[in-house]
């Protein structure tokens, strides 16, 4: 998450509103509109959930964590701009001042939301703690909800409409990721609409090295609406759907069982996850106060950006968030704010696959004037095509172990040629404790040995000149990189130009035609073919030169035992001659 410091000053709400007296409401003239309502909430006949629970989420659970990370947010303008108070200030509170309403008035209030929407919304003593949260204890923190709230809101509707879902469900990325667009929980849940990796992977949300759809608004946005919907035709039940949103299926088909096949959030609610007891009065304090923030003398903190001042282009080659940072003299922090997928600050665009990169207007048309000149400019901080190539190429793919029966982080940690350190960071882990079926992130490191698919990628002619067969997704930088040759030599030996498509199985000259491997041959029957290393070289390089020559099969006939280690002007056998 790219976190940097900017504390917005309470005190933001300076300046002093003397209101007309037709426009003020005061806490007294609200609670007189429903004498009624105190009465009905004590005799509601839902029963109270788990009140530890509660407590958990509002003291030291995932809400509050999320809600947390605003304080560091860099989403925001640097003076913390507010919009108009006096205008949305219609009740003519006072700054600083935090109002109060009984029983009376939230139920009312809450009915009244209840009445134009399918969710069912309830009042009652859970609610209004997640209600003081909100709009008493991190107030100026929901200000900058609020304010984040403009930007993607629209969004939001957007998806849920086209399948026909209550408009009202855009609250629940408030309550998953208080609106932080990369954040991340303990668990690994990441976005805006916090994705597992499983659950994403189901609605196409891909996970690599460079990009992560999770922490994409728009991909994960329709992923979101089509799972809700999905859960939806599961239950039905629109807070059951919200339970299984957050502890998953399996968690609320127990605890329907449990309770004796009963189909309502509130009945069910003692045999959830402690963290989903609190989950649903959460949502429904937060379209409270969304939609009510003015009676409590909340505002929007407005964001950089508004979702009317972004526009997308298609970029075609690699690209990172430096080159167009310094070329178009756009803030790197802003460029990572619009596009919080690619991990790296890096666009793996390729021919065979192009990404998105979302732009504050003004900056388009000068992206498209200059385009090609990025794909090759050179920053300040040495940035250029090459470099990025060769970082696409060293990062490692993360992949996936399932612990089994017996195993230790230690163990794992060696197999995969990493440190246990390095897994405890991957996988937010506090200690060495892993259990049997748990799935870990790891990310191979060390020299690999070729493969066969790897060995069939590269061949050598009698005449020593190596061939390389293009695969799917690859380009010319990327093969450079491999071969540890320039990308100018590779176009010269191919006859290509920087604008030249290469395609899937062409064959690609990757060693210089006009020269020969170094080798001392001893034309005799029955002898070895040496090679002399040259700066660079390692054993995975040099078997690559001669075709059917393994790794292993050099380091047996050169006693190497378990080393790769090799230096410059050492001789090595590569072969037999004759």
């Amino acid at each position: 998450m790219f976190i940097f410091s900017l504390f917005i000053n309470i005190n933001i709400f300076s300046q002093h509103i003397t209101p007309q007296n037709d426009t003020i409401k005061g806490v007294s003239e609200f609670e007189a509109e429903f004498p009624n309502a105190d009465e009905a909430f004590k005799n509601d006949s839902i029963p109270l959930m788990d009140s530890l629970a509660v407590f958990d989420m509002l003291n030291r659970g995932p809400i509050l964590d999320m809600l947390d990370s605003l304080l560091f947010s860099s989403f925001f303008s640097g003076n913390g701009f507010v919009a108009d108070t006096a205008l949305l200030n219609k009740y003519g509170f006072q700054p600083n001042e935090i109002p109060n309403y009984s029983d009376s008035v939230y139920f009312e209030r809450i009915s009244k939301l209840n009445a134009a929407t399918p969710i069912e919304l309830t009042y009652n003593a859970q609610v209004k703690d997640f209600i003081g949260l909100y709009a008493n204890k991190k107030r100026e923190l929901t200000s900058r909800i609020l304010g984040l709230a403009e930007l993607y809101f629209p969004l939001f509707e957007e998806h849920l409409d086209r399948l026909s879902l209550p408009l009202e469900l855009k609250y629940l990325a408030v309550v998953e990721s208080a609106l932080i667009p990369n954040a991340r929980s303990r668990a690994g849940a990441t976005g805006l609409w916090q994705f597992m990796y499983g659950t994403g992977k189901i609605y196409q949300l891909n996970v690599t090295s460079f990009v992560d759809d999770r922490s994409d608004p728009y991909k994960s946005t329709i992923a979101a609406a089509e799972h809700l919907r999905d859960l939806y035709k599961l239950y039905n039940d629109w807070l059951l759907a919200l339970a299984a949103y957050n502890s998953g299926a399996g968690n609320v088909n127990r605890a329907i069982r449990r309770s004796g096949g009963k189909m309502n959030f509130w009945e069910i609610s003692p045999y959830l996850p402690r963290e989903t007891r609190g989950y649903v009065p959460a949502f429904i304090a937060v379209v409270y106060v969304m939609n009510h923030a003015a009676e409590h003398n909340l505002y929007p903190i407005t964001p950089v950006f508004m979702h009317y001042d972004i526009d997308t282009v298609m970029v075609r080659d690699v690209l990172s968030f430096d080159q167009i940072s310094e070329k178009l003299r756009i803030p790197t922090e802003q460029l990572s704010f619009l596009n919080p997928s690619y991990r790296h600050g890096i666009i793996p665009s390729t021919s065979e696959k192009q990404y998105v990169l979302r732009l504050p207007k003004q900056y388009v048309t000068e992206f498209l004037s200059a385009e090609e000149e990025l794909y090759t400019y050179k920053t300040q901080k040495g940035v250029e095509r090459s470099t990025l190539l060769a970082k696409m190429e060293n990062i490692r793919e993360q992949q996936y172990h399932r612990v089994r029966s017996g195993e230790t982080l230690g163990g794992i940690a060696k197999k995969y040629r990493c440190t246990v350190s390095e897994i405890k960071r991957w996988n937010n882990l506090r200690s060495n404790i892993i259990r049997i079926g748990q799935r870990l992130i790891v990310y191979p490191g060390g020299n690999y040995q070729a493969s066969a698919s790897s060995e069939k990628q590269t061949s050598t002619t009698s005449q020593g000149i190596t061939y390389h067969t293009v695969r799917k997704g690859e380009n010319p930088g990327k093969i450079a990189t491999r071969y540890k040759i320039s990308l100018n030599d590779l176009y010269k030996w191919n006859n290509l130009t920087s604008k030249s498509v290469i395609h899937p199985n062409q064959k690609l000259i990757v060693s210089d035609p006009n020269k020969k491997a170094v080798l001392q041959d001893t034309n005799q029957a029955g002898k070895f073919i040496y090679y002399t290393v040259q700066p660079g070289d390692t054993l995975w390089d040099i078997a690559k030169k001669y075709t059917g020559v393994t790794v292993d099969q050099i380091k047996e006939w050169n006693d190497l035992k378990n080393s790769n280690r090799i230096k410059p002007g050492q001789k090595l056998k590569v072969g037999m001659a004759g």
